[in-house]
Formats: C-alpha cells, sequence, structure tokens
C-alpha cells in the first residue's frame, strides 16, 4: 500500500510496529516542521532503543543533512544518546557523509562541548553491550571532539580504540595532535607525534605543519627548525605550505634579517630533483614584517627577488611595501618604487599609484594623497573608488569640505565617479551647506541625482534646518528628494 507524504503521520505505527495511532500522534517528538523521513526514523529509534544501529538498519527512508538534522533537533535533549549513536550510523551509510558542517551542527544541537560526559557515556554503551566498533566510527566520533574543540575529550577517545582493538591511524593522531597544538599543549602534541612511532605510524605532512604552526605562534624557533630536520630524515618531503608557515613563525621574531637568510635557504632546497620554492604568501610576509620593523628599503630587495623568481605580488606585497616606506619617511622612495615596478607583474599605473595614496593617507600623510589623486586625474588615470572617496571624507573630516568638493568635481569632469558613493557624498553635501556653500552643494546634489545616489537620512535634520535658516527653500526641496 502507497501512503501519500501528507497523511504519512497517521501510517507511521504501521512502520512502527508496537506504537498506537493516537501515541504517536500525540508523541512530544513530532512536530508539523518534520520531514516524513525524519519521523519514519525517530518512530525506529523509540521503538527499539536498545538495538539502535541493527534496527536503523532496517529503515529505507531517505537520508540526507536535512533529514539528520530534524532527528536531532527533535530528539537531541531528551534522547541524546540515542541521538549520538544515530548521528554516528548516519555518518556510515552508505548513501551519506557527513561534512565538517554537520559536525558542527551535530556539535552543537548535543551540546558536547557543555557535556562532553555525553561521548563517554557512549563509549561505555558500546563497551557493555559488545559493540563491534570499527575505525571509521571512531573518526566520526574523533571529529565529533574536534568540531567542540576538545583536545582532552579527542585524547580520552584515542585511548579508548585500545579497549575495542580498534588500531589508530596517522588520521586519528593527527585530530588529537592539531586540538592539542590549538589549546597550547605542544609538549603534548610532540610526545603525541613520537608515540606514532612506537606503533609503526609515521607522521605526514599535516602532523608537521599543525606542530610547526604551533611552535610558531609561541616563537620556538630552534624547535621548529629542528622539527624540520627530522621530518627530512624521516623521509617526509617539506613542501611550500611547511616552509611558508615557518616562514611566517620567523617573520614573526624580533631579527627579520633571520627571516631574509631563511628565504634564501628556502630558494636552494632540492629534494630527488625537485625544487621548493616559496610562494607569494611566504615573499609577502617577510616583505610586511620588514616594513613594520622600519627595514623597508630592505623589503624593496625582496620584491625584486619576486621578480627573478617569476612570482607575481599581489595588492597585498605592494601595499605592505607602500605602507612601510611612507610610514618610514621614504615617500621618495614610493613614488620610485610605483615607477619601477609600473606595468610589472599585471599591475596598471592606475592602481599601483591607488595604493600609494592610501599608503600616504593611512600613514598620516593627507595633503599628499590629495596631490597624488588630482595629479592622477590631471593626467587622465583613473584613482579607485576606495582611494577617491577616501580623500574625499577624510578633507571633510579635517575640516577642508572645498579641498574635498575639488577632488569631486574634478573626478567627475574626467568621468571616473568611482569614489562617489552615498557615505562620501553625503559627508561632502551636509559640509558644503553648514558652511553655506550652497553652488557647490547644488553640484553635488546634480552629481548624486545623476548617479542615482541616495543623501544620508541620518544628517538630513541638521542639514534642512541651516538651509530654511538660509532661505534655501528649492535646495531643501531638492535634497529632499533623494534623501533614503
Amino acid at each position: 500500500m502507497l501512503f501519500h507524504a501528507s497523511s504519512i503521520r497517521r501510517y507511521i505505527p504501521a512502520i512502527a510496529g508496537k506504537f498506537s495511532d493516537l501515541a504517536i500522534r500525540s508523541s512530544p517528538f513530532f512536530s508539523g516542521n518534520s520531514s516524513s523521513a525524519a519521523e519514519i526514523f525517530i518512530a525506529q529509534l523509540l521503538k527499539d532503543p536498545n538495538n539502535v544501529e541493527k534496527t536503523l538498519d532496517s529503515v529505507k527512508a531517505k537520508l540526507d543533512a536535512r533529514c539528520i538534522t530534524q532527528v536531532l533537533a527533535t530528539c537531541a535533549r531528551s534522547k541524546s544518546q540515542l541521538c549520538l549513536r544515530f548521528f554516528i550510523w548516519a555518518g556510515l551509510h552508505p548513501t551519506h557523509r557527513h561534512t565538517p558542517f554537520m559536525y558542527h551542527k551535530a556539535c552543537e544541537l548535543l551540546d558536547v562541548e557543555k557535556n562532553p560526559r555525553l561521548i563517554i557515556d557512549l563509549m561505555d554503551g558500546y563497551s557493555s553491550e559488545g559493540f563491534l566498533v570499527s575505525i571509521k566510527m571512531f573518526k566520526s566520533i574523533l571529529n565529533l571532539c574536534k568540531a567542540a574543540k576538545d583536545a582532552d575529550l579527542s585524547l580520552l577517545v584515542l585511548r579508548k580504540m585500545k579497549e575495542f582493538n580498534c588500531r589508530p591511524d596517522t588520521v586519528c593522531y593527527n585530530v588529537v595532535i592539531r586540538l592539542l597544538v590549538d589549546k597550547g599543549s605542544l609538549d603534548e602534541a610532540m610526545a603525541m607525534m613520537k608515540e606514532m612511532g612506537l606503533i609503526d605510524l609515521y607522521p605526514d605532512n599535516i602532523t608537521y605543519v599543525s606542530i610547526l604552526k604551533g611552535l610558531c605562534d609561541s616563537r620556538r624557533l630552534t624547535d621548529a627548525f629542528s622539527l624540520v630536520d627530522l621530518m627530512k630524515v624521516h623521509g617526509c618531503v617539506p613542501n611550500s605550505v611547511l616552509y611558508s608557515t615557518l616562514l611566517d613563525g620567523v617573520c614573526n621574531c624580533e631579527n627579520p634579517e633571520t627571516a631574509f637568510d631563511f628565504l634564501k635557504l628556502m630558494e636552494g632546497y632540492i629534494d630527488e630533483g625537485i625544487e621548493y620554492k616559496p610562494n607569494v604568501v611566504a615573499y609577502t610576509s617577510i616583505v610586511k614584517r620588514l616594513s613594520e620593523k622600519g627595514k623597508s628599503i630592505e623589503a624593496i630587495q625582496i620584491i625584486d627577488r619576486m621578480d627573478e623568481e617569476q612570482i607575481k605580488p599581489n595588492r597585498v606585497t605592494f601595499a605592505a611595501l607602500l605602507d612601510g616606506l611612507c610610514r618610514d619617511g621614504h615617500v621618495e622612495e614610493a613614488h620610485e618604487a610605483v615607477n619601477r615596478f609600473n606595468g610589472k607583474f599585471g599591475f596598471d599605473p592606475d592602481k599601483l599609484y591607488s595604493l600609494l595614496a592610501m599608503a600616504l593617507f593611512r600613514t598620516g600623510k593627507l595633503r599628499e594623497s590629495e596631490e597624488l589623486l588630482m595629479k592622477m586625474v590631471r593626467r587622465g588615470m583613473r584613482p579607485n573608488g576606495l582611494a577617491a572617496g577616501t580623500v574625499v571624507r577624510a578633507a571633510v573630516s579635517d575640516g577642508r569640505p572645498m579641498d574635498g568638493y575639488v577632488l569631486l568635481d574634478a573626478l567627475e569632469r574626467s568621468g571616473n565617479l568611482w569614489g562617489a558613493d552615498s557615505e562620501t557624498c553625503s559627508v561632502l553635501l551636509a559640509a558644503l551647506c553648514s558652511e553655506s556653500r550652497f553652488e557647490e552643494a547644488r553640484k553635488v546634489f546634480d552629481i548624486m541625482k545623476e548617479a542615482s545616489i541616495r543623501f544620508d537620512c541620518s544628517r538630513a535634520e541638521s542639514v534642512f534646518e541651516h538651509l530654511h535658516a538660509c532661505g534655501e527653500y528649492d535646495l531643501v526641496s531638492s535634497i529632499s528628494g533623494i534623501t533614503r
């Protein structure tokens, strides 16, 4: 007999066995928001809670993330152990695999982070039943520990594997090691890595990178270098990700020259005919760190090295370099660097000069930033919207709305209004009105109207009050029409 989805609740007793129709309909485990598949699984769990996995294997309903979430959301508080066993079972079902999001969702619904005893009770339940727990099930449990960010719980689960005659693999150890590193228990994490060798397991790059990152974050660079040597002895080839992690840690030390020396070492590393080189993230890290340490001139050499190695700098690389040069007072050198790298690496002059304008602004050189943007406009260049808008607003904040207007007017005349956003125009228009610069205010209004830019209503009251006092009723009417 076929059942229509809208009437499935009436026939759940026929599927679930011993439940009466009245009991099912009145059960608090069912709601109008539950899917029919979720209701079937819930009914089967309630039918035979003592033989969960075998009972669930007999269910033919469709299993997906929505169904699993509904089962957990419905029963997690009152039937947490049943829900947890259902979740572990569902992750090994032939038609479904849990995503990282699902582990986080299950952790949230089951409140594993606040109730780690739930996992311990699960293991005790499996043990008392003599249930055969596979390594895949243990990995699923460890992923819950990972979602809960509970290093101690993951270590307990790893130790429990021996009781079930289940041998952990490298993946299992990696989960525990990563959690220990995140917790700050670096010595314990390194001890776990040594333990792997005692059971004929070998750390992989994931293991080394996890511990290496923790050592670098803790500025234990001597231990980090030793670990790289150790992994080479064990036949694990360092890759660019590992070297970039180490270089980032080196750049955070107090001696930028150490990073420069390590960069040279990294460029010359060859293993089995394969040459490993730092990537753009590694180069950018050292450029940023050198610039922060007042060694921006030396940072230019890193860009030169990138050019030689045919590695393309990105926007972050150039922004870090130009910020450093301007901060150190090397404004002329910053202009020279822009001219020098103009057209290289796929960056056109507009982008590089816009980055320089922002660098000047961020380092307190607002006037120089304004002059640079005006020079760009006169040369037919196009400053980007971020640079133009930022400098116009800064001029207004500096008490110079007319200077901001001059720049915006120049941008408009050149056909480049990338900087004419609602915030920029609203700030400028309000400032011009407050200083009774009505002719300029009307020009800004025309720009806003033509570009369909709205006036910020939070500024309207004070602006309209001043315009009424000055008898500028037409301007009040005009601005009202574009006020949001």
